[in-house]
């Protein structure tokens, strides 16, 4: 064989190697590899427990430590479902933003709304006393777990309050600025002042509750209890279905606002729906694992990168699959590591920064 039919068939075997997925095939791909990430994270842990116990523990058989059977169903499933959800929600909260602003770097931690989220929960934690973290005290276990649970719901309605502030200022301020780069450093702005707003609460809570905002702002996936659980999947699936049900508008949108408008699509209207919608997705998912950076912002370009399309009826549930899949591989890595966690916002850069990088060189 010559050299240059040598060079030839390289060319062919990186040409297989390189075709893009079509639409669907993007999906299934998606649909599989969360599927396996999924049984990992049910199977890995800083513990090991082998796999046919973790299955026994699942389906309510005999396990031979009844610490296992606790560590899979009040740890691992519920960070399972966490995962999923959370990075679900915040990578669809970035194709949202992306396209209501008509900017390929908006997200919700870049334009402030995950911030504006953080000073409603701090206010919340800090000033009441970090009610969600209480688990100690002479109550007795039913009204301990009751004022969890309450506090919870407080702490997720502080943080859709603060999202909203900040969206419906972001919202206020495209009206007037319509150059996306300027619209950005507003949103760089308003995150500086959010950020300087929870180091004031600070100064005047106490040492604990200092010290649980801090935690919480490390980011994890840990802390949704099975009680808790039932309440975050469920404002996290209302707000992916409305996410879903904006398919059609997210389309026209992309055409511009005149074309939408010609289609009879009330744009002002689907703008605030848009905006409520990530609102609730990012309240949700920033209140119960804290201030996750880099998914909503890179996931959405990932999932471009995969199916190749903006048309959102295939972009928005592959960015869903794509987003709940970089989470629960983080989560497998936060958990590698024996007798210790490695804090969520650690890890995601590690995806997220290279994905922004690579968009921003592309884009130049």
């Amino acid at each position: 064989m010559t050299d240059e039919e040598t060079g030839n068939k390289k060319k062919s075997w990186l040409r297989f190697l390189f075709v893009p997925l079509s639409r669907r095939e993007g999906v299934g791909v998606s649909l599989v590899v969360l599927s396996f990430l999924i049984i990992l994270n049910l199977l890995i842990g800083s513990v090991s427990i082998p796999a046919i116990e973790v299955w026994n523990a699942l389906t309510g058989g005999e396990v031979a430590k009844e610490s296992w059977r606790y560590i899979v169903m009040e740890s691992r499933v519920p960070q399972t479902i966490t995962a999923t959800l959370c990075g679900a929600s915040l990578a669809v909260s970035g194709l949202l933003l992306q396209t209501t602003f008509r900017n390929p770097l908006a997200g919700p931690s870049i334009l402030g709304i995950t911030n504006g989220a953080s000073v409603g929960v701090a206010i919340v934690m800090l000033i009441t006393g970090g009610i969600i973290s209480l688990g100690s005290g002479d109550n007795s276990q039913s009204s301990i777990l009751n004022i969890q649970f309450i506090g919870s719901i407080a702490v997720v309605i502080g943080a859709f309050i603060g999202s909203l502030l900040i969206i419906f200022l972001l919202l206020a301020v495209s009206s007037v600025i319509k150059n996306s780069i300027m619209l950005l450093i507003v949103g760089i702005m308003v995150s500086y002042l959010a950020s300087s707003i929870v180091m004031l609460l600070n100064i005047f809570a106490n040492a604990d509750n200092i010290h649980t905002y801090v935690m919480w702002g490390m980011g994890s996936f840990s802390d949704v209890t099975l009680r808790q659980l039932p309440f975050f999947s469920v404002v996290s699936i209302i707000g992916l279905v409305l996410a879903i049900l904006l398919i059609k508008p997210l389309n026209a949108l992309l055409l511009g606002e005149g074309y939408a408008t010609n289609l009879g699509i009330k744009t002002q209207r689907v703008r605030r729906w848009l905006l409520i919608t990530t609102g609730i997705l990012t309240a949700t998912a920033t209140a119960y694992c804290g201030p996750v950076a880099f998914i909503g912002l890179a996931v959405p370009h990932i999932a471009r990168l995969i199916v190749r399309t903006s048309d959102h009826s295939v972009l928005l549930p592959a960015t869903m699959l794509c987003g709940a899949s970089i989470a629960l591989l983080c989560n497998i890595i936060c958990q590698l590591p024996e007798n210790m966690i490695i804090p969520l916002n650690a890890v995601t850069p590690i995806f997220g920064a290279p994905v922004i990088i690579y968009i921003i060189f592309r884009k130049r």
